[in-house]
C-alpha cells in the first residue's frame, strides 16, 4: 500500500513508532552502474555522433544527473521493521509511505555480483504473488542486514524470530562433478551464442557476412591446396562439426560452473532457500505452500548420465518475476534423489507408489499430424529447388511416425486423494504433476478429432506456470474415463480449500 506522507517523519495509527535504517553507503554507486546500464546505448550515441565544442560535454552531464539521482535516492530512502510488517519512506518533495505485511510477501531474492561481494552487499528483491514489480527493492544492503531482513520475512516479523532461528537442513548440494554433468546437459552455450550472433546481426550484417566469406575462402583455399578429395570433405566437415559441439559443450560447462557452482537447496521450516553462483552469487527462498506444481525433465543426455532435473512454479504472476523466483529444486541430480526429494517435500502424495494409468496407444497417428504441413512444405520447397533428390526430405516421415509410436506407449496419468500426475515423452521426457489442493480450474475439451476418436483433453489450471513448463493436462482419454475424471476432481475442488 502507497500513501502519501504527512510533513515530517511522524508516527501513524496504522504505523508505530520504529528505528529506521538507511541503504549501505555506497548503494548509491550500484543504483548509478544499474542507471548507467540503462542509459549506455544514448550516452555511446552521444559520444560519437556528438561533434562539436558543446556537444562532447552532453556524455558528461548525462553521467552528472544520473550521479545526482542516485545520491537523491539514498539520502531519502529508509526502511525499518513494525511488528510483522516493513514500512518503507522514500522521497522529499513528493513522499511516499508504503506498508508491506510480511505474510504478503511470497518470495525473497538475495543478489550478489562480484562487485557486491567485495563491498560485503546483497540487493534484496521482496516479491509477492500479484503485480508486475517486486514488493521492495533494496539497491544495496549490508549482508548481514539483508540477511537478518530475509529472516524476519521467514518468521513474519521480528515478534515470532524470538524463540531462535532453526538450523538449516540441507536437501540437497552439487559437488563439482554434478555441475559439470550440468554443464555436458544443457544448451546453454548455443543459447548464448545465438542471442550474440542474433545481436551483431541486427548491428552489421556486413560484418557477419565478411567473417564467413573470409572463413569460407580460408578453408576452401586451404582444401583446394591439399587436393582434398569428396571423402576428404565429407570428413573435415564433420571434424568441424564435432569441433564446433565439443566447443559449445565447453562453454555450457563454464556457464553452469558460474551459475551453479556450489548449489545448496535447504530447508528452514517450511521455507525452502535455494543459493548459488561463483562470482556472482544468487539466494532465494520461498515458503513450500507458495509451490504450485512440478516439473520432472529427463532428456537422451540425462539418461546417458543416469540424471534428471527438478522444477517448480510458484505463485508468482508476471512471467518476469517467474525468473526471478525459486524455480530449480534440483538442477541435475539421479533419479532416486529426485524421487526422495519430492516424497520428502511431498509426504501425503505417494509418488513412488502412484498407479499410472496408460493412455490409448491407438491415437499415435495423431502425434505425427502436426510434423506433415512442415514436412510436405519442406519436401515441396526441396523438389523445386533440387528436383527428384528433393523427395527425400519424406523420408523423415518413418522416422516421425517411430518416435510417435513410442511417445503414444509413454504417455500415461495418474491420480491419488492428493495429487494429479501426467507422463510425456520418449526423446525427452516429462513428469508434470500437482498437489490436488493447488488446482484452481479445470477444463474439459474436445476438438473435432476427438469427437470423431471418442476422446476428450482434461486442462488443469494453477496459480503459477512459467513459459517453459510443459502444460499440465490429460490427453487422449477415453470420454467416458474423462467425464469421470473430471467429476471426481471437480467435487474434490469443491469441499477443499484452495492453499496458495
Amino acid at each position: 500500500m502507497t500513501t502519501p506522507e504527512p510533513g515530517g517523519v511522524e508516527t501513524t495509527p496504522e504505523v508505530p513508532a520504529l528505528a529506521e535504517r538507511r541503504l549501505h553507503p555506497m548503494s548509491w554507486l550500484f543504483v548509478l552502474l544499474q542507471q548507467l546500464k540503462q542509459f549506455i546505448l544514448p550516452l555511446l550515441v552521444l559520444v560519437f555522433a556528438g561533434r562539436g565544442d558543446r556537444n562532447e560535454l552532453w556524455p558528461l552531464i548525462g553521467v552528472a544527473v544520473l550521479v545526482v539521482l542516485s545520491l537523491w535516492q539514498y539520502f531519502t530512502y529508509r526502511y525499518g521493521v513494525a511488528g510483522d510488517r516493513l514500512v518503507i519512506r522514500s522521497g522529499l518533495f513528493e513522499r511516499s509511505l508504503r506498508v508491506i505485511p510480511f505474510a504478503r510477501i511470497h518470495n525473497v531474492a538475495l543478489q550478489q555480483s562480484a562487485l557486491h561481494r567485495v563491498f560485503g552487499v546483497a540487493e534484496v528483491r521482496l516479491e509477492s504473488a500479484g503485480g508486475s514489480k517486486p514488493e521492495a527493492q533494496m539497491r544495496v544492503l549490508k549482508l548481514h542486514d539483508a540477511l537478518a531482513l530475509e529472516a524476519l520475512v521467514r518468521h513474519r516479523g521480528a515478534a515470532a524470530a524470538v524463540a531462535g532461528e532453526p538450523e538449516a537442513a540441507t536437501l540437497l548440494a552439487m559437488p563439482l562433478g554434478e555441475v559439470i554433468r550440468l554443464g555436458l546437459v544443457s544448451n546453454r552455450g548455443l543459447i548464448v551464442v545465438g542471442a550474440a550472433f542474433a545481436a551483431v546481426v541486427q548491428i552489421s550484417q556486413r560484418a557477419v557476412l565478411d567473417v564467413f566469406r573470409t572463413v569460407g575462402e580460408w578453408l576452401f583455399g586451404f582444401a583446394g591446396e591439399h587436393h582434398f578429395g569428396p571423402m576428404q570433405y565429407v570428413v573435415s566437415a564433420l571434424a568441424v562439426v564435432v569441433f564446433a559441439i565439443a566447443l559449445l559443450r565447453a562453454f555450457s560447462i563454464l556457464l553452469a560452473l558460474l551459475q551453479y557452482h556450489g548449489f545448496r537447496l535447504s530447508e528452514i521450516g517450511r521455507r525452502l532457500t535455494v543459493e548459488r553462483g561463483l562470482l556472482a552469487r544468487w539466494r532465494t527462498s520461498a515458503s513450500r505452500r507458495r509451490i504450485q506444481a512440478w516439473t520432472l525433465r529427463e532428456g537422451t543426455l540425462h539418461r546417458l548420465l543416469k540424471r534428471r532435473s527438478l522444477d517448480v512454479d510458484t505463485a508468482v504472476a508476471e512471467e518476469q518475476q517467474q525468473q526471478r523466483a525459486l524455480r530449480e529444486l534440483a538442477p541435475i541430480a539421479t533419479p532416486a534423489a529426485c524421487d526422495a526429494l519430492i516424497e520428502h517435500l511431498l509426504p501425503r502424495a505417494g509418488w513412488t507408489q502412484l498407479d499410472w494409468r496408460a493412455l490409448p496407444a491407438s491415437n499415435w497417428w495423431r502425434l505425427v499430424l502436426p510434423t506433415l504441413p512442415v514436412v510436405a512444405a519442406v519436401a515441396i520447397a526441396a523438389s523445386w529447388r533440387f528436383g527428384a533428390w528433393g523427395l527425400l526430405v519424406l523420408a523423415w516421415l518413418p522416422w516421425a511416425a517411430f518416435v510417435a509410436h513410442r511417445r503414444a506407449h509413454r504417455m500415461a496419468y495418474a491420480a491419488n486423494p492428493e495429487l494429479i500426475a501426467v507422463r510425456e515423452g520418449w526423446w525427452t521426457r516429462h513428469w508434470r504433476f500437482a498437489e490436488l489442493d493447488k488446482l484452481q480450474a479445470l477444463q474439459l475439451t474436445r476438438s473435432p478429432l476427438d469427437r470423431r476418436c471418442g476422446t476428450a483433453t482434461l486442462h488443469l489450471d494453477t496459480a503459477g506456470s512459467g513459459a517453459l513448463s510443459p502444460p499440465l493436462r490429460v490427453r487422449f482419454l477415453p470420454y467416458d474415463e474423462a467425464l469421470a475424471l473430471y467429476a471426481s476432481l471437480s467435487r474434490t475442488l469443491a469441499r477443499r480449500p484452495l492453499r496458495w
